[in-house]
């Protein structure tokens, strides 16, 4: 009927014609007048600048059918009539998964009985919105073999995302949670709202709820504190992708950055955020990827890092090594409780010759033991598409483009791992960092076959419906891009592995680069990674 002029009866059940609304209201068919098909909806936004009209109204319209980006509209209203005010028709209760289409209740009352979680926060901060699920997913290529058409969650088509109710971008105060979001007042991927009822529209490729009343958010997904340290004698290591630490040109200037902070102020805050976050786990060593590659100067990134950490940290340096990225991997220990004997290792060749960032490898010891561990720092390619030609092209499996890169690395690393450290006997190897891959592709297969082991899902094992640690979330859905990966005779000496949730969950508004800095130093979303935290017996 898109185009047809037609006259028709309904009641007003949501008005969002006030400033910063949707310019027209939300139109339904009385209760007793219904067609009884649950195939079809009985609603349709009427879009209009008539005043006329309020919730629980009845009113006679004539206007022209539109079908507006797949929504169901009314446009170039020419007659509003009001009839009375026999008040709203009931709210359909739903249920998510969906067990009708959810274009059977397009522009409808609706009312959800079962609290939800929320799976992404990305659209919070520009459009109010946070994105609803049944449970909180998990990638798929974290649980299974990759095969072809595993690029997207199960649950992609039965989401719900809970909108504010208004077609302004950037809103002030962010709406949700309610009283606004704030250091101290956040919503973090995990929870669950309850309470949910409102309309239910189709906007911006999603299906969302326009609230009529403020549902209840439930802290399902607290922050907590870091964990402690075990009893017994060993070296606790922690690894972090940094987000892009950039220090300018270390004296406040030189901003913005290429990759990290764009002002000053910005990398002030990401800078003590990142002290805080790496120091309050009181790690021994620090494994980090994304810091920016300018050598090891004072004015230097790591060095300035160094500094701040505090006296006992020294950087393991391989200057002329680092290759030619603007960001490398780097490794940081505290002098006071261990030493590095031995010279560190680059491993600059293969896939990481030309714009690689090459793995970083040196053996520790704790101070008053005599075992030795090699550490070896990785940070794969990405999993984005840029450049992407032949088989680094999306295969359609869940993996990304670049696989075939990523297994490069992995095998090169392996095979440099065979000669690599030489002048010095070792209990065994970590292989940590930013692998890019999620726990069941191929860089992953790949270790584990020649005996490499993830101690965290070793530890905290991962399933379809369970995943208590992870590192990162991409489009409402968990899963680790980092790890800490034992060798065979290492893998005895581990005495626990997690990761601490302080990033990855927290809504991108709340990072460095927001409005919303506390007033003292806090961990929170510090990166978009969670840091992987392993203690080694030594």
């Amino acid at each position: 009927m898109a185009g047809k002029t037609v006259s028709v009866e309904g009641i007003i059940t949501a008005d969002s014609r006030a400033p910063g609304g949707w310019r027209g209201f939300y139109l339904q068919q009385a209760d007793h007048e219904t067609d009884r098909n649950p195939a079809t909806s009985e609603a349709l936004f009427v879009y209009t600048r008539h005043k006329a009209g309020k919730p629980g109204d009845r009113v006679r319209i004539t206007a022209r059918v539109k079908e507006h980006y797949d929504l169901t509209e009314l446009v170039d209203v020419a007659r509003l009539t009001v009839c009375g005010s026999p008040g709203l028709p009931a709210p359909i209760p739903v249920t998510l998964p969906w067990r009708q289409p959810p274009e059977s209740l397009e522009n409808m009352r609706i009312r959800v009985d079962t609290p939800l979680t929320v799976i992404d926060t990305y659209e919070l901060a520009r459009y109010g919105a946070l994105t609803l699920a049944n449970s909180d997913p998990v990638i798929a290529t974290e649980v299974q073999t990759p095969r072809p058409g595993q690029n997207k969650p199960s649950s992609v088509q039965h989401r719900l995302v809970l909108d504010d109710g208004s077609s302004r971008e950037h809103p002030r105060p962010i709406p949700w949670p309610p009283g606004g979001l704030t250091e101290s007042n956040t919503v973090r991927a995990g929870d669950q709202i309850t309470g949910i009822a409102g309309t239910l529209d189709f906007r911006h490729g999603a299906w969302r709820l326009q609230p009529e009343t403020t549902p209840a958010f439930l802290p399902a997904n607290p922050r907590k504190p870091p964990p402690q340290r075990p009893d017994a004698q060993h070296i606790r290591v922690l690894t972090l992708n940094l987000g892009n630490y950039f220090n300018g040109d270390g004296r406040g200037g030189d901003f913005p950055t290429p990759r990290g902070a764009e002002s000053p102020e910005d990398f002030r805050e990401q800078h003590r955020r990142l002290v805080t976050a790496l120091t309050a786990p009181d790690p021994d060593i620090l494994a980090l990827a994304e810091v920016e590659n300018d050598g090891y100067g004072s004015n230097s990134a790591v060095a300035e890092l160094a500094r701040a950490l505090g006296k006992p940290w020294r950087v393991v340096a391989t200057p002329g090594q680092d290759g030619t990225d603007q960001i490398r991997t780097v490794l940081l220990y505290r002098a006071d409780r261990v030493r590095a004997p031995g010279s560190p290792g680059r491993l600059a060749s293969g896939p990481f010759q030309h714009r690689g960032r090459p793995p970083l490898g040196q053996v520790f010891q704790r101070l008053g033991g005599d075992a030795a561990v090699a550490v070896v720092v990785v940070h794969f390619k990405s999993k984005g598409c840029r450049n992407a030609r032949g088989e680094d092209r999306n295969r359609g499996d869940g993996q990304g483009c670049y696989a075939s890169r990523r297994q490069r690395e992995a095998k090169a690393v392996l095979d440099w791992l065979e000669h690599w450290p030489a002048e010095t006997k070792i209990a065994g190897t970590l292989v940590t960092g930013d692998l890019n891959a999620y726990a069941r592709e191929a860089p992953l297969q790949l270790l584990e076959q020649t005996g490499f082991t993830s101690m965290v899902h070793h530890f905290h094992p991962c399933s379809a419906t369970h995943c208590p640690h992870y590192t990162y979330r991409y489009r409402g859905a968990k899963g680790s891009l980092d790890y800490a990966l034992a060798s065979k005779n290492l893998k005895p000496r581990i005495l626990g592995a997690q990761t601490w949730l302080i990033n990855a969950d927290e809504p991108p508004a709340l990072s460095y680069q927001s409005t919303l800095n506390p007033a003292s130093p806090i961990p929170w979303r510090t990166s978009d990674h969670n840091p992987v935290i392993v203690d080694i017996r030594l």
